[in-house]
């Protein structure tokens, strides 16, 4: 098949949030239009307020078939959705108003990717908040794409750099996500993120997972659950031929990683994996009092089309100041682009 730029659709996100402001700058980003042909998604509107405050050099483009796109840099090609009018619109406020839109934006992209108008989706960041408050019952993108394509075995992936980091569980209580912690959901994870490694072009990854208790319980002194079940999922993906090992304590693990040990890595629960990947990717500036970068991306792993997202936050205290950093949202549209490319090569 032949290889070329694929067609991305980019969500706004929270259209009350940053979402909108760091999409619109990433497209002025050179990088950008070299590895894809991207299509805003969402509301015109929005989109158009947030180039205005920013003050950037940049025309909209209102399409509402994706064939009427014309991918060229300085122009932003907005899939128009026309949910709403933006003069309700409440910069920086979780509402319902907001949340439904944001919602039915994501449910759009995934429509346009299942139909094969657009090659693959990348995401903005939305408020879980104010999609429950429009009555959508969903944890987050990752629950949203699982749903709306059908998937039942899925994860997320976070890429910054050399540290790859996999959950065992993501949304749900800390109390919940130690009950989640079984030999069969371990070993699904480890399989998902060794098969992410090498669609990302890592020739047999060597993966490493994370124990649940301080020190990886200490031979049992301060839990069961490496004995139990960590140790004997890592027994069986070693007889299936992955390249592991663990339990490793996570104080360890992860720093290991991020210099080059491991290849990918294992997280137990939601915050074991996030705190060490968002220390590597975000940056505050102190004297300005905000972050100066926003690196890292998600990926949802397991779905029949690619899905990257910033794995930021919606930042609705700095909603409209024309400060966001785009940093996240070109690595995500950068990566989507690269798994496309991999899947092309793959065909």
């Amino acid at each position: 098949m032949e290889n070329r730029k694929p067609v991305l659709g980019v969500t706004m996100g929270d259209p009350a949030s940053i979402g909108p402001e760091v999409a619109v700058k990433a497209l002025l980003d050179s990088k950008v239009y070299e590895v894809c042909n991207p299509v805003l998604v969402g509301e015109a509107d929005v989109f158009e307020q947030a180039i205005a405050f920013c003050g950037l050099d940049l025309k909209i483009n209102r399409i509402s078939k994706i064939a009427d796109a014309k991918f060229e840099k300085g122009i932003a090609d907005v899939f128009d959705l026309n949910y709403m009018n933006i003069a309700d619109l409440k910069m920086g406020e979780i509402t319902a108003e907001a949340g439904d839109v944001a919602f039915r934006t994501v449910v759009k992209n995934i429509e346009l990717a299942l139909a094969g108008e657009i090659d693959g989706t990348v995401t903005g960041p939305i408020n879980k908040e104010s999609i429950q408050k429009a009555g959508h019952v969903f944890a987050g993108h990752t629950e949203i794409y699982a749903h709306f394509t059908n998937t039942k075995k899925y994860g997320m992936l976070l890429v910054e750099e050399n540290l790859r980091v996999i959950h065992v569980s993501t949304h749900v209580s800390l109390r919940q996500a130690c009950d989640l912690v079984k030999k069969d959901r371990i070993l699904d994870t480890i399989s998902l993120i060794d098969h992410a490694c090498k669609k990302l072009g890592v020739i047999n990854p060597k993966i490493g997972v994370a124990g649940l208790n301080p020190h990886a319980s200490d031979g049992g002194l301060f839990g069961w659950e490496e004995e139990q079940e960590i140790l004997p999922a890592v027994q069986e993906a070693l007889k299936r031929g992955f390249n592991v090992e663990g339990p490793i304590p996570a104080d360890t693990l992860f720093p290991k990683a991020i210099g080059g040990v491991y290849d990918g890595c294992v997280a137990m629960y939601h915050d074991q994996g996030h705190i060490p990947f968002k220390t590597v990717g975000f940056n505050w500036d102190q004297s300005k009092g905000q972050m100066k970068s926003v690196r890292g991306v998600n990926i949802t792993l397991g779905l029949p089309i690619i899905r990257t997202s910033v794995d930021h936050g919606t930042a609705m205290e700095i909603a409209g100041r024309g400060i966001a950093s785009p940093d996240a949202m070109v690595l995500a549209i950068e990566y989507a682009a690269k798994l496309h490319k991999n899947k092309q090569d793959n065909q």
